[in-house]
């Protein structure tokens, strides 16, 4: 049996393991190997490594940080077929939709490759009478990942490339569901230049997250999960005085509009609502077509390329998508497929039941679709993530933007229109983070930044870009003066102004 082993100081650790959790294969449903999970004393030693690491680390100037991060991009790139066919044996992706995960991941790489002018500071001569003043940004130290299960590398690199291109240690802790991915990056991450110390990887449950939350020289902790895990994350980190950046569950709205050109927009709907087996925080499960005409032809649109979806092994070239991560998120699923229909929606199509030969026992999971759901149903309410698209039917535009807005969660939400001016109004006034005009899956490039709202994210930066950069250093602000003689005394007893 294959042990996934914890990565601390350049090398994967050779100490027997105390506790072993299984990772499957989810096209087969069986053990493929186990993953070593850690405890207090390991996240010691790893805050311990990493602390030793960052100061040498971070003196060293950012241009050569830069061409480190170059050489990850390069190395990443050049072990792509590796890394997604490893991706998708551990989570049930097809190889196309893992090198998307890989390749997501990598735009932010690529970004922190610019980042001697991402930390330039800022500079003001003559503020007052020969006084300068200016300001540099400064690595943090030692920060802290926690990512989920859906994107094994995509979010990693999110939360570690800006991190230590900035100059600071990172310590990941990845889903133990699929571990692989996470340390065969810390691997090439060594082999770029990054010196040893600086990505440590520890694998864990609830003891390790919290040993994480808890250590006081861990200053600033990124997390992705569902959202009571992320308030909980958030509150108990923020307690101990750190920095925290918690992105939570999602329920995506794709709203409708009658002059919408539904051919277009029912493909970017089923890609983004059954794409990954619905598996992604920025999925859309909601459509809410506007008028009962509109929701009549988007149906009957619906359910004819459904037909044409093909579910098969992460290896197969001409499957659209792969089966779910666990037998425990299969199970959860289908209760709340059945939990719809008990409240009353209408199941046209029932992706419960399949199977495929010679995967009798894969997590695999046809694609469902729901009408007449309302906004009252538990299962519109919560966070579903599989292969369900519910139809929420809309009179009014101004209905539908309600309903995205009224949401408990506001991560993403998209409109698909003609019209101009129904695509401004939208953009400015749902209350939803990530919006998307004619894009189903508005995840912003690697150089804007991405979260959500309302219980999607908790924290005040947002994951990459601008803020990713923010979040992992620390404003110093100089004011300075070079005096000549002369001292005036008493004016050392009063507030300094600029007059």
């Amino acid at each position: 049996m294959r042990l996934i082993q914890h990565f601390i100081d350049g090398a994967a650790l050779s100490d027997t393991p105390q506790r072993l959790g299984d990772v499957f294969d989810p096209a087969l449903g069986k053990v493929q190997a186990q993953v070593s999970l850690g405890d207090i004393a390991l996240v010691e030693r790893a805050v311990a490594n990493a602390k030793a690491a960052q100061p040498a680390w971070a003196a060293l100037n950012p241009q050569r940080r830069a061409r480190v991060m170059f050489r990850f991009k390069e190395l990443i790139e050049h072990h792509m077929d590796e890394l997604a066919a490893l991706l998708s044996r551990e989570h049930g992706k097809v190889i196309a939709d893992s090198k998307g995960d890989i390749q997501r991941g990598l735009e932010v790489v690529e970004f922190v490759c610019g980042v001697p002018h991402l930390l330039k500071g800022e500079y003001t001569e003559g503020a007052g009478p020969g006084i300068d003043v200016y300001s540099m940004r400064q690595p943090i130290g030692i920060a802290a990942g926690i990512t989920p299960f859906n994107f094994p590398a995509m979010i990693p690199l999110w939360m570690c490339a800006p991190a230590i291109a900035c100059g600071n240690a990172f310590i990941l802790k990845p889903s133990e569901r699929d571990p692989s991915v996470p340390v065969r990056l810390a691997e090439l991450a060594l082999e770029a230049g990054m010196p040893k110390g600086i990505l440590n990887v520890i694998h864990g449950d609830k003891v390790v997250v919290d040993a994480i939350l808890d250590h006081p020289d861990i200053k600033a902790v990124s997390f992705v999960g569902s959202s009571d895990i992320a308030q909980y994350v958030y509150e108990r980190g923020a307690g101990a005085g750190k920095r925290m950046q918690c992105m939570g569950g999602a329920k995506n709205h794709g709203i409708v509009m009658p002059d919408a050109d539904l051919d277009q927009a029912v493909a970017d709907i089923i890609g983004a609502a059954y794409g990954s087996a619905g598996e992604r925080c920025m999925a859309l499960p909601v459509v809410t077509p506007v008028g009962e005409e509109t929701a009549s032809r988007l149906r009957e649109k619906l359910v004819a390329a459904i037909a044409d979806l093909r579910v098969g092994v992460p290896t197969d070239p001409d499957a659209h998508y792969g089966p779910v991560v666990s037998a425990a998120h299969k199970a959860r699923v289908e209760n709340y497929i059945q939990m719809a229909v008990d409240e009353g929606a209408e199941l046209v199509v029932d992706g419960r039941g399949l199977s495929l030969q010679g995967y009798e026992d894969g997590y695999f999971m046809g694609p469902t679709l729901l009408d007449r759901v309302t906004p009252e149903m538990r299962s519109y309410q919560e966070e579903i993530f599989g292969p369900v698209l519910q139809i929420l039917r809309a009179k009014t535009f101004e209905e539908a933007v309600s309903y995205p807005t009224q949401h408990q969660y506001g991560n993403g939400v998209a409109l698909f229109t003609r019209n101009g001016d129904f695509a401004r109004k939208f953009a400015s006034s749902v209350e939803v983070g990530m919006v998307g005009i004619n894009v189903p899956i508005p995840v912003p490039v690697a150089y804007h930044s991405f979260g959500g709202w309302k219980r999607s994210g908790f924290g005040d930066l947002n994951q990459y870009g601008m803020d990713g950069i923010r979040f992992y250093t620390r404003t110093k602000t100089v004011t300075q003066r070079w005096p000549s003689g002369g001292a005036v005394l008493d004016q050392s007893f009063v507030i300094p102004t600029m007059a």
